[in-house]
């Protein structure tokens, strides 16, 4: 007969243990060591995070979290986030709480200080506090409570920021979380206790409006970052000060790539020639390999109806936060500013009758789009208002979109492998089963474009975690994630598969039965947006690009006036064998000509002077590698043209 006391707990590597109910996750970590024990500092049990210290009752799947875990590190840097309120508390009273989330790197809280300012100045004083506070080893304890009690309870604090936090949960479902004499508003989870904090960083200070609606009060967001141990602490600040220096905002500018204006509109990028060059080279190398693998280029407007939205779902999804409509002189006329290209590329695939021979038919287009984001979310070229994508739509029958599927993966790993970006991640984004109400579209479509997805995946033996609820409204996706130099990940690629536009748009093909069917849409953009690339590229790369791809790939430096007429002529030649650059002309000496061309991030410093025009010769020199010694134009031609290729 089965001891209704024990329950079953299932860990990571299959082994079934089993416990007296009410064990929680440290109490499973000190059964089998004393120093994993002490590493865990939360829990993952049927898939949802717990505190450790959390009673669990029934059988359940266990996986125990430490800080070397995405969830551990993320219930950490929460759990210092109510730190920094308890600290903001005891040094400002009055203060009022918003909310504190963790992000990908440490976390915020969003607070009103009423009468009181901060600034960076303070930041010392207030990291003083959350270490004093830290030292104490208050022990994080979960509260559930009614909602009345918790209306009471803030109703007496006088805190009206959660008060209305609270009017949108359901009673039964309300948390408070208390540590020393603190208590939040909280669904947790936490870390046991605050002694395992040890080393705090806070980090910068920004106007934030609450729950990011414009018709809020702005409050003030402090972000910081915590470690549990001090050395890693520095090591992130110099990682930091690397990630200051290769800033692409930064550097955008002092390689004269791209720069905004405030009459042209906030997050409107405006690319200046040697951006520009650069936006057209990465162009034209994906060209190529679309090209090669069967894409057919179309051009669509910048504008459409807005029926067109209307008919995809875009609008009832998206249109309240995207641009206005544009009104016409001819009433109930309404276009918009193009948000997304598939709309366009579904009309196109209806100009003419399709045939199930015809399939696959694959369009592609770098097309600019446009989509609001608030101020304060714009950030360099990684969020703007207008952007460029390397769109591309592919128009497949059921049984051909796992093999397509494949193809846009290899085409997503080529672009990664030729730029340089080689740790990199996969997200398969599903459906939240629990909330289906935010897709369009049959149980079974869904299933079937899951299944092609997890397929495709695993035969191209990628790298993979599987996120539920972030999948497209219309269809699930796989998601790239790329580690830059400093570590940072970033969404580039994606690939979606998609059975509803084609339904809205009634798109058909006729089958080998001679019978109507409808065709599957896989979206596609192995960039992403041409802006958001080019920034990672240039923050990975520190603005120093692949020799193919930069925009002037040569400075022809001549020692003094004299020489600009050879140097004329071997820019010329060079010119012929495609390779892109400048003369220095500057009345300046040799040495300054180099340094700035250096510093300018330049691969070849051409210099001529008297015994160069004398011999036909260049003197070489390669950035980061000093001189290469002496060649002829023809020599350096056929160096670089090697030294350039393409590796992918």
């Amino acid at each position: 007969m089965k001891d209704e006391s024990l329950i079953k707990i299932t860990l990571p590597d299959g082994s079934v243990r089993e416990y007296e109910k009410g064990i929680t996750a440290h109490g499973i970590a000190l059964s089998i060591s004393e120093g994993l024990a002490r590493n865990v500092i939360a829990a993952k049990v049927n898939g949802e995070v717990w505190d450790p210290t959390r009673a669990i009752e029934k059988d359940s799947l266990v996986v125990l979290l430490t800080w070397n875990d995405e969830d551990g590190k993320s219930t950490f840097w929460h759990s210092s986030a109510h730190l920094l309120a308890e600290a903001l508390e005891a040094l400002y009273p009055g203060v009022k709480l918003g909310t504190g989330p963790s992000i990908e790197k440490g976390f915020y809280y969003d607070v009103d200080l009423g009468e009181n300012t901060i600034s960076s100045d303070d930041f010392p004083k207030i990291e003083a506090k959350m270490l004093e506070l830290a030292r104490q080893k208050s022990e994080f304890k979960r509260i559930p409570i009614s909602k009345q009690d918790a209306i009471d309870f803030f109703t007496k604090k006088g805190d009206e920021y959660k008060l209305e936090l609270i009017d949108g949960l359901e009673d039964g479902s309300i948390t408070l979380y208390e540590q020393g004499a603190f208590t939040d508003l909280c669904r947790g989870p936490h870390i046991p206790n605050t002694g395992i904090i040890k080393a705090v960083k806070l980090t910068n200070i920004a106007g934030a409006y609450w729950r990011n609606k414009q018709e809020n009060k702005m409050l003030t967001r402090i972000y910081g970052i915590t470690f549990p141990k001090q050395k890693e602490l520095e090591e992130y600040v110099v990682l930091m000060e690397e990630a200051k220096k290769r800033d692409h905002r930064k550097l955008g500018k002092e390689l004269e790539l791209f720069a905004f204006s405030e009459k042209v509109g906030q997050g409107l990028p405006l690319w200046l020639p040697k951006g520009a060059m650069l936006r057209e080279r990465l162009q034209a190398f994906l060209s190529k390999a679309q090209s090669r693998a069967g894409y057919l280029p179309v051009v669509t407007p910048h504008i459409g109806s807005k029926d067109l939205y209307v008919t995809s779902g875009h609008w009832d999804k998206y249109g309240k936060d995207s641009f206005q409509p544009i009104k016409t002189p001819n009433p109930g006329e309404e276009y918009l500013l193009k948000p997304m290209n598939c709309p366009h590329h579904c009309e196109i695939y209806k100009t003419s009758p399709r045939s199930y021979k015809d399939l696959p038919l694959r369009f592609s287009e770098f097309g600019t789009v446009y989509r609001y984001e608030q101020s304060g979310e714009l950030h360099g070229l990684t969020r703007v208002r207008g952007f460029t994508q390397d769109d591309a739509h592919i128009f497949c029958r059921p049984d051909q979109v796992k093999e397509e599927f494949i193809r846009v993966i290899d085409l997503v790993l080529y672009v990664f492998k030729s730029l340089g970006f080689e740790d990199y991640s996969a997200q398969i984004s599903l459906r939240d089963p629990n909330d289906k109400q935010k897709y369009i579209g049959k149980d079974e479509d869904w299933e079937r474009a899951e299944s092609a997805i997890i397929e495709a995946s695993a035969e191209r033996g990628l790298s993979t975690v599987t996120e539920l609820g972030e999948a497209a409204f219309y269809g699930p996706k796989l998601d790239f994630m790329v580690r830059d130099a400093l570590g940072r990940k970033w969404q580039l690629g994606t690939i979606q598969v998609d059975y509803q536009l084609p339904q809205r748009f009634e798109l058909e093909y006729t089958g080998s039965d001679n019978q109507k069917h409808r065709p599957v849409m896989i979206h596609r953009a192995p960039f992403g947006s041409m802006e958001r690339f080019i920034a990672i590229l240039i923050e990975n790369s520190a603005g120093q690009f692949p020799l193919w791809l930069s925009p002037d790939q040569i400075a022809i430096l001549p020692i003094s006036e004299k020489y600009a007429d050879y140097a004329e002529t071997v820019f010329a030649q060079l010119q012929e064998t495609d390779i892109r650059g400048f003369i220095d002309h500057r009345d300046e000496k040799i040495g300054r000509k180099i340094r700035d061309a250096e510093v300018t991030k330049v691969p070849f410093m051409l210099i001529v002077g008297e015994k160069e025009a004398a011999e036909g010769k260049l003197s070489v020199r390669r950035k980061g590698e000093g001189d290469l010694g002496s060649m002829t134009i023809e020599e350096f031609a056929t160096y670089f043209q090697k030294e350039a290729k393409i590796i992918g």
